[in-house]
C-alpha cells in the first residue's frame, strides 16, 4: 500500500477509535490483514463458541479458517442442514463476528440485514462482538454511512447472492419492496451499555463490500 494512504488511514482510525471508545466501545488499529487476524485472535479465548453471519471479511483475513483448524467450537452454518438451528445456535455463542456496511467517523456502526440474523445478534446476544472492518467502510458522518450501506454494500451483496432486485440491475438503492430485497432491517449501533461486549478491529486496507 503507498506510504501516503496507510498514514492516512493509521490517523482516520485513531480517530474513529476515540469515537468508538466515547460510546463504550473498543476499537483496535491493524495496519494490515495479518495485523488485523492477530488482533482477532487475541479478541476470541481458545475454547470459546464463535458464531458469524455472512462476514467477507472474517474469510478474507483468514480467520474463518484460523478458527476451524484451532481449539474453537466454531458455529459454521454452512454446515448446519437446519439454518434456523444455526442462527439460534448464534445467540447463545460466546462470540459473534461481523462487519460493518459502514461506520463513521466518530464510530457510530451501520448494518444492513435481509435475514436479520447477524443485526440481531449484534444488537442482543451473544456475550461479545468482534467487527472486523476495512478502512473502505469509514464515512464522515452517518448520512454517508447510510448511503454507503444502501447503494454500495447492498447491490453488491444481491448481486452476489443472485438476487432479483432492482439494485442488483442499476447498481444502485432504488428504495425497493421486492420479494428478494435484503434491505430488510436496520442496525445503527451508536452506544453499548454493557462494557467489553463490542470491539472492532479497523483493518487498513480494504475488505468486504
Amino acid at each position: 500500500m503507498d506510504e501516503n494512504v496507510a498514514k492516512r488511514n493509521a490517523l482516520l482510525a485513531e480517530k474513529v477509535i476515540r469515537g468508538l471508545e466515547s460510546r463504550n466501545m473498543a476499537g483496535y488499529w491493524a495496519p494490515d490483514r495479518k495485523a488485523a487476524l492477530a488482533k482477532a485472535l487475541e479478541l476470541i479465548p481458545e475454547g470459546a463458541s464463535v458464531a458469524m453471519g455472512g462476514c467477507m471479511s472474517a474469510r478474507e483475513i483468514g480467520l474463518v479458517d484460523a478458527l476451524k483448524g484451532g481449539n474453537y467450537r466454531f458455529i459454521d452454518r454452512d454446515a448446519y442442514a437446519d439454518k434456523r438451528a444455526a442462527m439460534m445456535a448464534a445467540y447463545d455463542a460466546d462470540v459473534f463476528l461481523s462487519s460493518a456496511n459502514a461506520i463513521t467517523e466518530d464510530g457510530v456502526i451501520v448494518n444492513i440485514d435481509g435475514n436479520s440474523n447477524r443485526v440481531s445478534a449484534i444488537a442482543q446476544g451473544p456475550r461479545k462482538v468482534v467487527f472486523i472492518v476495512g478502512m473502505n467502510k469509514v464515512c464522515a458522518d452517518f448520512d454517508s454511512a447510510l448511503k454507503r450501506a444502501r447503494n454500495v454494500a447492498a447491490p453488491i451483496n444481491a448481486q452476489r447472492f443472485g438476487l432479483d432486485t432492482p439494485c442488483s440491475k442499476t447498481g444502485a438503492c432504488m428504495d425497493c419492496k421486492s420479494p428478494d430485497t435484503i434491505c430488510c432491517q436496520f442496525l445503527v449501533t451508536r452506544f453499548s451499555r454493557h462494557p467489553g461486549r463490542i470491539h472492532v478491529v479497523l483493518a487498513g486496507e480494504s475488505l468486504g463490500y
